[in-house]
């Protein structure tokens, strides 16, 4: 069972913006697999996308249309999304299917078939069920709309193996008015940067130049979404999109900006650790806060080490405080010159490793009462400069190797 159950939250609307969905069956029948999200005219959206090299077709089709549209000075006007289905490893028939898609949806929504971007997350290697598809398509944009439980139905609808939906929201002061930032994610298992098989899609309705876009995106899935890890495993359908309308205040002054930063961080971060709460037979939600490294770099190389390690994450699911299973996982991180005398590991409240072994205080009492929580934090100080990184992770359970086994049965 996934950790720190969530509700999904209140979602105030964007303007401008609205979501439908339909019920297609494309993979299995009765629920919802197929998301259309309208976009205004003039508003702005980013990306960014998997670099798993067998990027799956949607992905491949969606980075060319909305560089098409950046090129025109434009914006993508409609995103769709399948789920149950991932149209990845479908070689040129797949292209053919993601295109086919997006220029079927223009023709319904009346616009050009490059303003469409599609995306799809499901089983790789089989080719979508077009003919179910394409029927649902004006099911979807039927029931389009704007209100909060048109973002909640969207989150239901682009879910795989996951357990809930996941959906984020904050709305910020701006002045003498205010910016609302809504946000869905889904993800489960494959997860691991760069990116995350996850996928989520963010709206606002502030004003922001697309370069300004461009780089807030960049800098907050790097610190979230680029953040977390499940199995190790990155996608072949990894995709984050930031969507601004335009049709509130505008984003443009050093303190708009910071203001704005944050909230956006708050978001992408929350729907980024949503992922790991509902991670595949997840017991654990677990934070590895590694500081004092050289490099930001160097604090992220630890942390995924130990975020990575099977034996760390089998000892996590079994309560089993077998610190050196993680002082075997910091050592072979990839540091050059690593002095292993000035690092301290501590796991919650109690200090593990200090002068290269043992901490004096340590007993197995204590460390057996932290590996026991649901939400474990893990400290590690490497003693080698200023700089540091934080990584969000789970344990690996039974149940991963049962979901897994049984995906596509």
């Amino acid at each position: 069972m996934a950790v720190g159950e969530t509700r999904f939250p209140a979602m105030p609307v964007i303007e401008g913006l609205r979501l439908g969905t339909a019920m297609a069956g494309i993979k299995k029948p009765g629920r919802r697999d197929l998301v259309v999200i309208e976009i205004p005219e003039g508003a702005k959206v980013a990306g960014s996308f998997t670099l798993n090299a067998f990027c799956a077709a949607p992905v491949t089709v969606a980075k060319q249309h909305l560089a098409e549209c950046q090129a025109r000075g434009e914006g993508a006007r409609l995103l769709v999304i399948n789920t149950g289905n991932a149209n990845a490893g479908t070689g040129e028939t797949g292209l053919r299917d993601a295109r086919t898609t997006c220029a079927e949806l223009a023709r319904l929504a009346g616009v050009p078939a490059e303003s469409v971007l599609p995306f799809s997350t499901g089983v790789i290697g089989e080719p979508l069920p077009m003919e179910r598809l394409l029927v649902g398509l004006p099911q979807a944009l039927e029931s389009l709309s704007c209100d909060g439980v048109a973002w909640q139905q969207a989150g239901e609808g682009i879910l795989t193996t996951d357990t809930r939906a996941k959906g984020a929201s904050v709305t910020l002061e701006m002045g003498e008015r205010t910016v609302t930032i809504n946000g869905i994610s889904k993800g489960s298992g494959m997860i691991k940067p760069n990116m995350a098989t996850m996928l989520a899609f963010v709206a606002t309705d502030a004003n922001i130049e697309q370069p300004l876009l461009d780089t807030l995106l960049r800098e907050t899935v790097d610190r979230s979404f680029n953040c977390i890890s499940v199995d190790g495993d990155t996608s072949t359908n990894d995709a984050c999109m930031l969507i601004a309308t335009g049709r509130g205040a505008a984003v443009a002054s050093d303190e708009q900006v910071a203001i704005f930063r944050n909230g956006l961080q708050r978001v992408m971060t929350e729907l980024a650790q949503a992922i790991v709460r509902d991670g595949e037979g997840a017991t654990k939600f677990v934070t590895l806060q590694v500081q004092e490294a050289a490099t930001r770099e160097e604090a992220l190389d630890v942390a995924f080490t130990v975020a990575h390690s099977p034996l760390v994450k089998t000892a996590l699911f079994a309560s089993d405080a077998n610190w050196g299973r993680i002082l075997a996982a910091v050592g072979r991180a990839p540091l050059h010159d690593f002095d292993v005398g000035r690092v301290t590991i501590d796991l919650g409240d109690v200090r593990l490793v200090e002068q290269g072994g043992r901490a004096a205080g340590y007993t197995e009492e204590d460390g057996s009462r932290v590996m026991g929580e649901e939400e474990i934090v893990i400290r590690i100080a490497l003693g080698r400069g200023d700089e540091g990184a934080t990584v969000w992770t789970t344990d690996l359970s039974h149940d991963y190797v049962s979901i897994n086994a049984d995906y596509r049965s």
